[in-house]
């Protein structure tokens, strides 16, 4: 590692917050996946909780609202964070690309002036964007650990309320005969 070369390090350092804003994003979804599930038992016992107030039709009509809620914010929470890990992977292949062809029009500079300025400026940097990259990697780390806490097991957004299904049992009335 005393050897690597400014460029190197740096796109280590773009590669590894790219790492740290992708868990920051799956924590974004997981986060979400839980709170759709949590408000489908809400909804779930609120249903419950009303009992024979609500009609079949009603309580039909809540499910079916309920359901297509859900589905659309599940579904833009997938979107947004499927968008967001697509622009996070072309940011960090861009920026990585940028330094390169920076180095590259160093190179090309110090070569066509005789001037090894530059060169001496980043051999003196890599020492502190070395330090950089592993405080950086670091936290990426930490990042993960907790992308994974937040995770815990699986949550999945598309949970049915089952229980909301069910119609109120109904009472069976006979009408009495009259003479």
């Amino acid at each position: 590692m005393a050897n690597q070369k400014l460029a190197t390090v740096t796109n280590e350092l773009i590669e590894s917050y790219g790492n740290t804003a992708k868990n920051v994003i799956n924590a974004y979804r997981v986060g979400n996946e839980r709170a759709v599930v949590f408000m489908d038992q809400s909804f779930v016992a609120a249903l419950d909780k009303a009992g024979s107030r609500l009609s079949a039709k009603a309580r039909h009509n809540a499910v079916a609202a309920e359901k297509k809620i859900t589905a659309y914010y599940a579904k833009s929470v997938e979107l947004t964070s499927d968008n967001a890990n697509l622009v996070v992977d072309k940011a960090v292949e861009l920026a990585g690309k940028s330094v390169v062809q920076v180095a590259a029009n160093a190179g090309r500079f110090e070569k066509s002036t005789g001037v090894t300025t530059l060169r001496t400026l980043a051999t003196a940097a890599v020492p502190a964007a070395q330090a950089v990259t592993k405080v950086v990697a670091k936290i990426e780390a930490q990042s993960g650990v907790l992308a994974t806490k937040i995770a815990g097991k699986p949550a999945k957004a598309k949970a049915k309320a089952v229980a909301a299904k069910r119609a109120p049992a109904k009472k069976v009335v006979r009408a009495r005969k009259t003479a």
